[in-house]
């Protein structure tokens, strides 16, 4: 068996380091699959609480494998549902409590093919306006701000569609790093002027007698939207020169 020459408290502190990573390490793991994750972005989830690294006696942070899993279920519930924070932390403590814990789908799937894939748990198609603030983490005077500034709009019946929750989610993310709902009206004027463009090309087939031609119009429309939101994302990309997987 293999022993440090000078064994002692020293001895103890290589064997407790053992396998343990640094912040740089666990920021090479994640990006074979994040490619856009940081070491700011690390930082934050922990900051909120949703992992806790070691800390040398020098403050390094050290990671362990349990930790650099949990980073990586975390970033995929973000990247391919859109969770907001609070709802993660409370599906990973179910988890740890060894609880039954089905991903709650509260917004969209990342892709068509996610979003047909069959997902044990159950779908909220619309939610009241507490279970709104609860899942987007939060309070009322946010929630009227960004419904004044036209990024979330109640349904006439008062409640909101499940898009509403991703909405927040993104919303609150942004406000983390000093975007504020001011900021995105830019972005809601682009939507709505690529919609106002998807919904004139439908127009017609919306408006034809045969029903089968207005029933293609909704599978028209999604398609449309789809390739309208993957330019979005690639011109935006390309505009601040990042790399496009």
């Amino acid at each position: 068996m293999l022993q440090t020459p000078s064994g002692g408290a020293g001895s103890g502190t290589a064997a407790r380091d053992s396998g343990l990573m640094s912040i740089g390490t666990v920021l090479n793991v994640l990006r074979d699959e994040f490619p856009e994750v940081t070491i700011s972005k690390i930082r934050f989830l922990e900051s909120e609480g949703l992992v806790e690294p070691r800390r040398t006696p020098s403050g390094y942070r050290k990671f362990s494998a349990g930790d650099v899993e949990r980073l990586g279920h975390i970033l995929r519930m973000q990247r391919d549902h859109y969770l907001p924070l609070k709802v993660i932390r409370e599906h990973l403590d179910a988890m740890e409590r060894g609880e039954a814990a089905p991903l709650p789908l509260v917004g969209r799937q990342r892709t068509a093919q996610d979003a047909s894939a069959t997902v044990e748990g159950p779908t909220v198609a619309r939610v009241g306006r507490a279970e709104l603030l609860a899942a987007a983490d939060i309070d009322e005077a946010e929630l009227k701000e960004w419904e004044s500034y036209g990024l979330i709009a109640p349904l006439e019946d008062g409640a909101y569609d499940a898009e509403a929750v991703t909405v927040a989610a993104l919303v609150a993310e942004l406000g983390r790093f000093g975007i504020e709902p001011r900021h995105l009206r830019v972005m809601k004027a682009a939507a709505d002027r690529e919609a106002g463009l998807v919904d004139q090309i439908v127009a017609p087939l919306k408006r034809h007698r045969n029903p089968q031609t207005r029933a293609h119009a909704e599978a028209r429309t999604k398609e449309l939207a789809d390739l309208t939101m993957k330019l979005h994302a690639a011109l935006v990309k390309t505009a601040l020169g990042l790399r496009i997987p």
